[in-house]
């Protein structure tokens, strides 16, 4: 009997989602499977969810949401034996994406049935992981601003975009120590990701790979403002690569120094976080989840 629990997020997207024990009990045989669906009710809820489905013995554990859901269940299951099986029901779904697993929730569940389980890297950024990316700069205040808003559409991302942009304030210099190398700049973009894709099929990092273990970075320093509008044309083009500004590195860790403040306001595949701390360290765990895709 193999032991599937399904981690849902009843507000991802529409909030409309259609899984529940009856409704997975079209697809999966009693006889071979046991189906436990646990609902999350707050941020961080998962967590607790998935620990405890940990202790019960689940084989595979579902996260069904949008990327900060799955960041959520996967953060449990990174260096274990238990497997990952994602229904994306978030708005963006970058991760998913990047794997390619369906939108529909019918094929996303025939291929936790069908596909074979494969391992991915993981970033860490102190005591946090992160499976598609991590930044701070422009990014953390869309993400912000997009938090704050009562909508998960793509318009929405686009008005949190532009209130992002009109309250965008340069106030301390980092430090980027990379391949040997020390960077002095006041970020408009420190990017730094584990998958090609963000969401919403938008891409910063193109060539980035789940399993080359290697992390893609991407510094984009301070610019006037008409500069910042260009490079935001370039994104909806997908020739980001195209802003002369722009350095990109890859390494397999990146530590992060400021001297003037104690916290980052940083986003964490697709989440708002503040980390109080000088300095971030980020790292790669190479091949340390196991994945149904």
């Amino acid at each position: 009997m193999k032991h599937i629990h399904f981690i849902v997020n009843p507000v991802s997207g529409s909030g409309t989602q259609p899984i529940h024990q009856k409704f997975l009990k079209r697809f999966f045989d009693e006889k071979h499977y046991v189906v436990v669906v646990k609902y999350s009710d707050y941020k961080k809820h998962a967590i607790g969810l998935t620990k405890s489905s940990i202790a019960e013995g689940a084989d595979i554990i579902v996260a069904c949401g949008g990327d900060g859901t799955i960041n959520e269940v996967a953060s449990c299951l990174v260096n274990t034996t238990i497997v990952l099986g994602i229904i994306p029901l978030g708005s963006g779904n970058g991760l998913a994406s990047n794997l390619k697993i369906p939108i529909r929730i019918e094929h996303a569940i025939d291929l936790i049935k069908t596909a074979s389980v494969k391992t991915i890297d993981v970033g860490c950024v102190n005591e946090h992981y992160f499976f598609s990316n991590t930044g701070i700069g422009i990014d953390a205040q869309v993400i912000r601003h997009y938090e704050n808003s009562n909508e998960r559409k793509l318009f929405s991302y686009l008005k949190s975009s532009f209130k992002a942009l009109k309250s965008l304030k340069y106030k301390n210099k980092i430090t980027v120590e990379i391949n040997g190398e020390k960077i002095q700049t006041y970020p408009f973009l420190l990017f730094i990701s584990n998958s090609n894709e963000m969401g919403y099929k938008i891409s910063l990092t193109p060539m980035a790979s789940l399993h080359d273990g290697l992390l893609d970075v991407l510094i984009v320093p301070k610019m006037t403002f008409l500069k910042v509008f260009y490079f935001g044309f370039l994104i909806l083009l997908k020739k980001p690569h195209l802003i002369k500004e722009a350095k990109r590195y890859q390494s397999k860790s990146i530590r992060i120094h400021q001297a003037d403040d104690t916290v980052y306001e940083s986003q964490i595949d697709g989440e708002f976080y503040s980390i109080k701390s000088d300095t971030i360290n980020i790292t790669l765990l190479k091949k340390s989840l196991h994945v149904i895709y």
